[in-house]
């Protein structure tokens, strides 16, 4: 069975920091791009950062630019997301997907969701 299991979610005051995981089993993780999105209360999901399992490039919103850095451990099947300055905005639960080759193609596969409040 495929499965992405987000964790790391929590409630941190803004200008903290933490790190989500995404762990990935089923598929054949080096031939995927792992994907963090985001969904707030009332608000469409955006896509936050994509890594390439392949090559290691990675793309970012320009929101968080600069404070979210996404990094990839092939051999443990993981891709990580580390958020620093962390700002209410970045308030919402947090997923992480799979699409076939590159960030830029429909995702395959989503985890559940992980929360991550940001209080003031």
């Amino acid at each position: 069975d495929v499965q992405l299991q987000a964790s790391g979610g929590g409630l941190v005051q803004a200008g903290g920091s933490l790190r989500l995981s995404c762990a990935a089993s089923g598929f054949t993780f080096d031939d995927y791009a792992i994907s963090w999105f985001r969904q707030a209360p009332g608000k469409e999901r955006e896509g936050v950062s994509c890594i390439s399992s392949r090559d290691g490039s990675t793309d970012y919103t320009d929101s968080v630019k600069g404070r979210f850095t996404i990094s990839s451990d092939n051999a443990k099947n993981t891709v990580y997301l580390q958020m620093n300055s962390l700002k209410p905005e970045d308030t919402a639960v947090y997923y992480c997907a799979a699409a076939l080759g590159s960030c830029l193609y429909t995702m395959d596969y989503w985890g559940k969701g992980t929360l991550v409040t940001v209080s003031s």
